[in-house]
């Protein structure tokens, strides 16, 4: 087996990978630049199966870095998506209450949105039902006109062509196998990296580990499923969400307005048996059954949230009818023979501290001059994209001084 030389090595070809490759390579013109994916084409896993809302950034606390990535992403990455003339609907969002005992929350994203400089607005009932006639809310919704969605998948194909034609090589169904310094060995190739980036995904603290990074951390998987409506286009005007509980990191059941018009619910926040179980037994692996079953029974006796009850709560949701009657408290009309199809699932790879037995919220990393580890790129790192993998190339650079 030939060694090949690079300058860069990143690991993980979806989202993240491919915009670090991307900013490596403008700001090093001379220097090579390689990406590998352990699959036979990008995109196939959170880079891919994610809803495609573009998120305004208005949920977050103002010292996290996703309050500012979200921020600055959501104009970044439209105005890319127009710049390739991919199709993007600017459909906006309601955030709604279900009763007077959400309405601090609902005070609180506000306080939250205009803190972190993102457009938002509080509106009446009234003017709520003027932008979506069906929504429900009780007494004001939030209004966040910037939040868009868009199809994610010829997203990441236009920044793969990007890189490609800056001359950025792509090795796909090259699987990291193990690492011994910053010589790398994929399925078939081996690699002498002058620095290695790690944004493998739900594998990141797997990649982590032999660099001597991740020691504290855990992927914990957790399957989304969307209920998929058969109602004509246009039968939503925009995306409504419920009010979050802002102790966990998931967004609760809501109704996304696809790109083209249709409209979906979900998503599931299911706690996942092991890292890719999308369908059936499909890429069942016993070694990571074992895994999360040991470090959910740990979330289960002692987490910083209540987890236990978010688990029982998000198992009910494999029920179509439960799913359904969710989403009845945000609009009118969501029937049980429209949602009847479930759509591709996605696994969301969140990060668990194995320290505090909590869920990480907020973007983690952990590098040094030899490489750099990209452990939590958590929801909704694909709007965060282009600014947040931006900042860790800073981050990277001030390693390596």
């Amino acid at each position: 087996m030939a060694v090949k030389c690079v300058d860069y090595l990143v690991i993980g070809g979806g989202i993240i990978g491919v915009n670090m490759a991307l900013h490596l390579k403008r700001r090093n013109p001379d220097c090579s630049v390689s990406v590998v994916d352990k699959e036979p084409e990008l995109g196939l896993h959170g880079s891919g199966r994610n809803s495609g809302v573009l998120h305004a950034g208005f949920y977050y606390t103002a010292n996290s870095l996703k309050a500012k990535f979200t921020r600055d992403g959501n104009r970044l990455l439209k105005a890319y998506i127009k710049s390739k003339n991919i199709p993007l609907n600017a459909c906006g969002k309601l955030v709604v209450a279900k009763d007077e005992s959400e309405l601090p929350t609902l005070d609180e994203l506000l306080k939250r949105g205009h803190t972190n400089g993102v457009e938002l607005t509080k509106i009446t009932e009234a003017e709520a039902k003027e932008i979506e006639p069906r929504v429900k809310t009780c007494q004001y919704a939030l209004w966040s006109p910037n939040t868009a969605t868009a199809n994610p998948v010829p997203v990441l194909d236009a920044f793969r062509k990007d890189a490609a034609d800056l001359g950025i090589e792509f090795h796909c169904s090259e699987p990291f196998v193990k690492a011994e310094g910053n010589r790398v060995w994929t399925k078939s190739l081996e690699f002498d990296a002058g620095y290695v980036v790690n944004a493998a995904g739900l594998y990141a603290d797997k990649v982590a580990r032999p660099f001597g990074f991740g020691e504290n951390y855990a992927i914990l998987p957790f399957k989304g499923l969307y209920l998929k409506s058969s109602e004509p286009v246009g039968s939503f005007k925009t995306n409504i969400y419920p009010v979050p509980n802002l102790a966990n990191p998931f967004l609760g059941v809501h109704v996304t307005v696809t790109v083209d018009g249709h409209h979906k619910i979900g998503p599931t926040a299911i706690p996942a048996f092991w890292r890719e179980q999308y369908k059936g037994m499909k890429n069942f692996r016993v070694g990571e059954l074992m895994e999360t079953a040991s470090l959910g029974s740990q979330l289960w006796m002692k987490a910083d949230f209540d987890f236990r009850k978010l688990a029982k709560e998000e198992l009910r949701k494999y029920r179509r009818k439960h799913l359904v009657d969710l989403s009845q408290s945000l609009a009118t009309g969501l029937d049980y023979p429209t949602l009847t199809h479930w759509g591709p699932s996605g696994i969301r790879a969140q990060l668990l501290n194995l320290k505090n037995k909590s869920l990480e919220m907020d973007f983690v990393f952990e590098g040094d001059d030899k490489s750099f580890h990209v452990l939590n790129s958590v929801s909704p790192g694909w709007t965060c994209s282009i600014p947040f993998t931006e900042y860790m190339i800073d981050e990277m650079e001030k390693l390596r001084k």
